[in-house]
């Protein structure tokens, strides 16, 4: 369920809600096409800059679309905070603190002095990134996703514990039975070795010496493929079960029972019995029909 934040009122406020707010008219479409449009390229901005042979010819450039698209994104947000009813919780949100996190560092460029922390703050526009999250909210299927994690996220942690107590466990055993020389000096670092066999990743940076220690990382590597897939079947089924949520009713046919119908069908798959309880079949004869309203408390006679 999508829940949007209130208009402030009647009038221009309420037509400018509507339009960066809801996507279910033609002006709003074109307002989120552009302002996606608007964040891909300002990332790319930022991806962009960061190669020095690029910034060293094209940095006043660069320099000249990241103040733009800040100036941009900063009207859009204020908008925003003019159209609604409760500006404040908007800010708390976490879009509106993406919006924030998106336009504050160019701006403290002009406040903060010192080469040296207008270098940090110039890293610090590389946030603008985390401005791709917003196109989330474009996306029905986005929401989707987001509600079946939220969901499957109890198994998810669930199911992490148990993988961070299997690597201390496996961890600790390793600690105990190589030497240090090996790079096992920790067991923190035995930890890191575990996660990272676990995964099957093998850096190679610290390897077990011992025969124990081997069949130890062989069996981790193992484990580790066993149990890969747990998650993913978990937010897999939360995604399914959304998909049939949003596809099926939860109504039972009159006729035979059968509670999985898609939202818009008419009759029964099954016995092909009318499914509306609140009209009459529209294949029945006229007398029929207008026995069905008389017995469903005459509303064919009031029409």
């Amino acid at each position: 369920m999508n829940h949007l934040p209130s208009p402030a009122d009647e009038g221009l406020r309420k037509r400018v809600f509507q339009i960066i707010f809801e996507s279910d008219t033609r002006p709003a479409k074109a307002f989120d096409i552009v302002l996606i449009v608007a964040i891909l390229t300002s990332v790319l901005v930022v991806m962009l800059e960061s190669i020095e042979s690029l910034r060293s010819d094209y940095g006043t450039l660069f320099l000249w679309l990241e103040w733009g698209f800040t100036i941009a994104f900063t009207f859009e947000l204020a908008v925003r905070l003019y159209c609604l009813e409760r500006p404040l919780q908007y800010l708390r949100s976490f879009y509106g603190v993406v919006d924030l996190i998106a336009i504050l560092p160019t701006w403290l460029a002009l406040i903060v002095p010192g080469v040296q922390t207008l270098v940090m703050v110039r890293l610090l526009r590389t946030l603008r990134i985390f401005r791709v999250l917003r196109l989330m909210e474009f996306v029905g299927e986005g929401r989707l996703l987001i509600g079946a994690l939220k969901r499957s996220s109890h198994q998810i942690f669930l199911f992490l514990f148990t993988v961070f107590m299997l690597v201390s466990i496996f961890a600790s055993i390793v600690y105990l039975i190589e030497p240090a020389e090996a790079g096992f000096t920790s067991i923190p670092t035995s930890i890191y070795w575990a996660i990272v066999t676990l995964t099957t990743v093998g850096y190679g940076d610290i390897v077990p010496v011992t025969p124990l220690g081997q069949a130890i990382s062989v069996m981790v590597m193992l484990i580790g493929y066993s149990i890969i897939a747990v998650p993913t079947g978990v937010f897999s089924a939360e995604v399914i079960r959304s998909i049939r949520a949003d596809r099926y009713s939860d109504e039972a046919c009159p006729g035979c029972g059968h509670d999985r119908h898609e939202q818009r069908a008419k009759y029964c798959l099954l016995c092909s019995t009318w499914l509306d309880e609140d009209t009459p079949d529209p294949q029945l004869s006229e007398e029929k029909q207008e026995a069905w309203w008389e017995e469903h408390g005459g509303k064919g006679n009031d029409a």
